[in-house]
């Protein structure tokens, strides 16, 4: 049996697709993006405070689904330039430090809202 995960502490969906759904213990997120969920505004700021907000909207996810950072056993980044990864990786440390997840990390031509990064996660609860 499936349960959708809904949050207002993370972006809403901005298509047909929920936020999150658990199945069986595990977690699936949609991709979330570095929109500010108060305002619906995309973050201000470079990559560093894109990739900050982003994560930070997933945690607030993970954490609306009743696991937290520390339980996610994958992560998909997808960011619009590579040249930024090192960047991106300071951040992501912030919230993955000890443990880390297993992480694939892609080059992307175009995200939505013209953002510089995207994250998606698999945990467990």
């Amino acid at each position: 049996m499936k349960k959708i995960i809904s949050t207002d502490k993370a972006p809403a969906a901005i298509g047909p697709y929920s936020q999150a759904i658990e199945v069986n213990g595990m977690v699936y997120t949609s991709g979330v993006i570095p929109i500010v969920p108060a305002t619906g505004e995309i973050v201000e700021g470079g990559v560093e405070a894109q990739a900050d907000q982003a994560i930070g909207n997933l945690v607030n996810l993970l954490e609306a689904a009743g696991t937290n950072a520390a339980n996610v056993v994958k992560t998909t980044v997808f960011i619009k330039n590579m040249d930024d990864f090192g960047k991106i990786n300071e951040v992501y440390s912030k919230y993955f430090s000890s443990e880390c997840p297993t992480r694939s990390c892609v080059e992307v031509a175009r995200l939505p809202k013209d953002v510089l990064i995207e994250i998606e996660a698999i945990a467990i609860k």
